[in-house]
């Protein structure tokens, strides 16, 4: 059902759907019409803003098993299968339980201008101080503060940022009790948005076979170069294996055990630094792969006949990430084995090693044999420890920190 719309004076339409999901024992008709009312009194300012129609679609409504709170990305598989299905140019999720951002603190709402995905939590908009009860959903502060939130977080999806702002809805977002209008957008956003409207109706495809998605995939990519690059450097992908205790623990302990093995440094020493390096650049992409999949970390997890060009970019996007986390893990065993290899490894133990014609051992040696475990570790933590969840590499790849 359309939920809100009005028309702008561009002839593009920018479609949005609108999900609500919420705990056992809530009210969902409540919720819905929360919703339906927060679209309602965004959607003026977001027409005037961007000079686009907008349209706000009221999808079905989705139980969640408790109340525990969830990160933004849990919401994103339903997201992006709605998003197909619709399709949709930007989805909007409501619900009413605690929404944790990546240094899990709770906020009121993220978004996520890549996977175009944005979420509403109407629990924290909710809640009042110590000596004030907790406000209901058709309150007045609620409901303004709710759409100057879903303007703000629209405002992030289409690429306006806190730094824009001059005062205005793009300024940080805080709940005021106060509040009972949305505000405007300063000139400088509304002449950003104006362009980035215009580029937000959503492409799609419906390519055929494997080779016909990898290449929809890959000019994506190419027309979407800065969104993707800007996600991978805020993912800080290299330092992920820091965050995954089970994926390193599964890489360094059968290494431990490896760099004290004469076959390894057999192998190591008559090895080429070309085949060395090879073997190290092909298994951590092996790794990254058999992540993607066996986690089901691409977006919608049901496949479907169509594509859309920023599914694609999330799939790519996740993938890239993972692509850096193996690199970071490879460096992680790395450092170690070389540490072992230099400061604990008997420095004259080569010297009577059998297996050498050349007992000399030089540091090219010692880095090579290094890289060649490090790349077991890999592997092995890849096959063997696997993620935590898979919802934190989309967690921490595609949703601002910032409400």
């Amino acid at each position: 059902m359309v939920a809100a719309e009005r028309e702008g004076s561009v002839d593009l339409e920018v479609d949005v759907g609108l999900l609500v999901a919420h705990a056992p024992g809530t009210d969902p008709a409540g919720l819905r019409s929360f919703a339906t009312r927060a679209a309602e009194d965004a959607v003026d300012e977001l027409a005037s803003g961007t000079d686009v129609s907008w349209r706000f679609y009221l999808e079905d409504s989705s139980r969640l098993p408790d109340h525990d709170r969830r990160r933004p990305s849990e919401f994103l598989d339903r997201a992006t299968h709605r998003m197909v299905e619709g399709p949709y140019d930007v989805v909007v999720v409501v619900t009413d339980v605690p929404l944790a951002s990546r240094t899990e603190r709770i906020v009121p709402g993220l978004a996520s201008p890549l996977s175009r995905v944005a979420v509403v939590s109407a629990r924290h908009l909710r809640s009042g101080t110590r000596d004030q009860p907790r406000r209901s959903l058709d309150h007045e502060a609620v409901r303004w503060n709710a759409a100057t939130l879903l303007v703000h977080l629209v405002g992030h999806v289409l690429g306006a940022r806190h730094r824009d702002a001059d005062g205005g809805v793009m300024e940080p977002f805080r709940f005021r009790p106060d509040r009972r209008s949305v505000p405007s957008m300063d000139a400088d956003v509304e002449t950003r948005l104006h362009r980035m409207a215009e580029e937000i109706p959503v492409d799609d495809a419906s390519p055929r076979g494997p080779l016909g998605r990898f290449a929809f995939h890959l000019r994506s990519v190419t027309r979407n170069a800065r969104e993707v690059l800007e996600a991978l450097v805020n993912s800080r992908a290299p330092l992920l294996p820091l965050s995954l205790p089970k994926l390193s623990t599964a890489a360094v302990a059968p290494t431990l055990v490896i760099v004290f093995s004469a076959e390894s440094w057999d192998v190591g020493f008559h090895m080429g630094n070309a085949t060395a390096g090879l073997f190290a650049v092909v298994s951590i992409l092996i790794a990254a792969l058999y992540l993607l999949f066996a986690q089901k970390l691409t977006f919608p997890r049901k496949r479907h006949r169509i594509v859309t060009e920023h599914t694609a970019l999330v799939n790519v996007t996740v993938f890239l990430v993972l692509l850096g986390a193996m690199l970071g893990l490879f460096a992680l065993v790395w450092v170690i084995i070389l540490v072992i290899e230099l400061a604990v490894f008997p420095p004259n133990l080569m010297s009577n090693w059998p297996s050498l014609e050349d007992p000399s051992v030089g540091y090219v040696d010692l880095v090579r044999t290094g890289a060649f475990i490090s790349t077991i570790g890999v592997l092995s933590g890849a096959l063997a420890g696997g993620l935590e969840s898979r919802t934190i590499v989309s967690h921490l790849t595609l949703f601002l920190d910032r409400p």
